[in-house]
C-alpha cells in the first residue's frame, strides 16, 4: 500500500521529496515503528547533518558566479579555435564546449540552458534544422554530471560508504570524453558540411585560446587539489566560489555587487531542492534498513545472479526505466544504498559501479518522456517536443553504446584511479 502511494503521489505530480515524505508519515501512524512520526523528522535532519554535504550548496554557488561572470562565450571560442575547422564544424565546437562547461558547472540542466540560448539560434543561421541544435546541445550536456566536479558524483559518495569522491572524479573523465567523441563521430558522418565554421586566424586562435585558460583553470585547480590532498572536496568547493566571484567581480568585472544577493538566492533555491530530497531519502533508506529490506534484497540478488555481467545489464535497465520517471539524483539517493551492497558482494569495483549507475541515470534527463535537459532545450528551441525526440534519438543510441563499453570494459573507468593510488 505504501509503495502504490508513492508511486500514485510521484504520477500525479507530487514533488519527489514530498511524496517520500507523505509516504513514510502514513507508514507512521499505520505501523509499528519506535517514535512514530518523530521518526521522519529527527532522520530527514540527520542526513542532512555532514560536513561534506556543504560541498554542494558551495559547488552550486561557484557554477552560478561563473555563469554570470559571462564565461559561456570564452568557452566557446576557445572550443571553436580547437574544433572549428572540421566537418560540421559549429556541431563539434557545440559538444566540446559542452566538455569545457562541464568543468565549471557540473549540472546538465545548466549546460543545456547556457550553452543552448547561443547555439540553437547560431546553428540555425549556419544552416542546421533548429531541432537537430537543441537536440545536440541537449545530448552533449549530459557530459556535465560525468565530467569534474560533480554534483551526482558527490551525493553518490556521500549515500555509500567506501567510495572516494577523488576517486570517481578521476574515473568519469574518460568516460565524460568518450562521450564527446561518440557525439562528434556522429556528427561527422551524419551532420554532413551543414556549419562549416570559417577558420579562425591564427591569431584569433590563439587570443580564443588565452581567454579559454582562465575558466578552465577553475575545475584543474578543483580537482587537481583534491586529488594531491591539499584540501577536502568541501574546502576546494569554497575556494571554487572565491576564484569565480574573483573572476566575475574583479577581473571580468560582468558582476556586480547589487547582483550578488540575486545570484546567491537563485543557488539556495536550488540548494533546497536537492537537500529536501537527500534530508526525504535519508529517512526513507532508514525505513528500509530498520526492516532489513536492504539485507533480504542482497541475500535475494545473490542467490539468483550468479554473474557480474547479468546483474550489469539488470541494473542498467532497471535505471533505464527510473530514469523515465524519476530526477537523477533522487534516483541515486533511493537505490543505491540497495544495489551499492549487491554490486560488493558480487566483487565489482566500486568505482567503476558508481559511474555506471550515474551514467546510465543521467540519460535520463535526455530520455523522453520526462528529460529535464529536453524540455529547457524545447524552451529555446520552441519546436516542438516531438521533433527534438526524433533527432536526439540517434544521439541517445551513441551514448548507450559508450555505457556498454564502459560497463564491460572497466578498465576504461579505473585507470586513471588506479594510477593514482585510488
Amino acid at each position: 500500500m505504501i509503495i502504490t502511494l508513492l508511486i500514485v503521489a510521484v504520477l500525479i505530480g507530487v514533488p519527489f521529496a514530498f511524496a517520500i515524505l507523505g509516504s513514510l508519515l502514513v507508514l507512521m501512524i499505520t505501523g509499528d515503528f519506535p517514535y512514530h512520526i518523530r521518526i521522519v523528522a529527527q532522520q530527514l535532519f540527520a542526513g542532512l547533518n555532514s560536513f561534506p554535504l556543504l560541498a554542494i550548496p558551495l559547488f552550486i554557488l561557484a557554477g552560478e558566479l561563473m555563469n554570470e561572470a559571462g564565461i559561456t562565450q570564452r568557452i566557446i571560442n576557445m572550443a571553436n579555435a580547437i574544433v572549428g575547422r572540421l566537418k560540421a564544424g559549429l556541431a563539434h565546437v557545440n559538444i566540446w564546449a559542452s566538455v569545457i562547461f562541464a568543468g565549471l558547472s557540473g549540472s546538465a540542466i545548466a549546460d543545456t540552458s547556457a550553452l543552448g540560448r547561443v547555439f540553437v539560434p547560431a546553428m540555425e543561421k549556419e544552416g542546421y534544422p533548429r531541432a537537430f541544435a537543441a537536440a545536440l546541445t541537449s545530448a552533449s550536456s549530459v557530459i556535465g554530471p560525468i565530467i569534474p566536479p560533480s554534483i551526482p558524483v558527490i551525493i553518490y559518495a556521500l549515500t555509500v560508504s567506501g567510495v572516494s569522491v577523488p576517486g570517481l572524479f578521476l574515473a568519469g573523465i574518460v568516460p565524460g570524453l568518450l562521450m564527446a567523441v561518440a557525439l562528434s563521430i556522429y556528427v561527422f558522418f551524419f551532420a554532413g558540411d551543414l556549419g562549416a565554421v570559417k577558420a579562425l586566424r591564427a591569431m584569433s586562435r590563439r587570443k580564443a585560446l588565452l581567454q579559454g585558460l582562465i575558466p578552465v583553470f577553475m575545475p584543474i585547480f578543483v580537482v587537481g587539489s583534491i586529488l594531491t590532498g591539499v584540501v577536502t572536496p568541501t574546502e576546494a568547493a569554497s575556494f571554487a566560489v572565491i576564484y569565480a566571484l574573483i573572476v566575475g567581480v574583479v577581473l571580468y568585472r560582468t558582476i556586480s555587487l547589487q547582483r550578488l544577493p540575486e545570484i546567491f538566492a537563485r543557488a539556495m533555491r536550488d540548494t533546497a531542492i536537492i537537500m529536501i530530497i537527500m534530508g526525504a531519502a535519508a529517512a526513507a533508506n532508514w525505513v528500509l534498513t530498520y526492516n532489513r529490506v536492504p539485507n533480504m534484497i542482497t541475500a535475494w540478488a545473490l542467490t539468483t545472479v550468479d554473474a557480474q555481467w547479468v546483474f550489469l545489464l539488470t541494473i542498467i535497465l532497471l535505471l533505464l526505466v527510473v530514469g523515465l520517471f524519476l530526477e537523477g539524483i533522487a534516483a541515486i539517493l533511493v537505490l543505491v544504498p540497495i544495489i551499492h551492497p549487491i554490486a560488493m558482494a558480487l566483487g565489482l569495483d566500486p568505482l567503476h559501479f558508481a559511474i555506471v549507475v550515474i551514467f546510465t541515470l543521467m540519460l535520463g534527463l535526455i530520455t523522453p518522456p520526462l528529460g529535464l535537459c529536453l524540455f529547457v532545450a524545447e524552451a529555446i528551441g520552441r519546436t516542438g517536443l516531438g521533433p527534438i525526440i526524433r533527432r536526439i534519438l540517434p544521439m541517445l543510441f551513441m551514448l548507450l553504446l559508450v555505457l556498454l563499453l564502459i560497463t564491460f570494459v572497466p578498465q576504461l573507468v579505473t585507470f586513471l584511479p588506479r594510477l593514482a593510488g585510488y
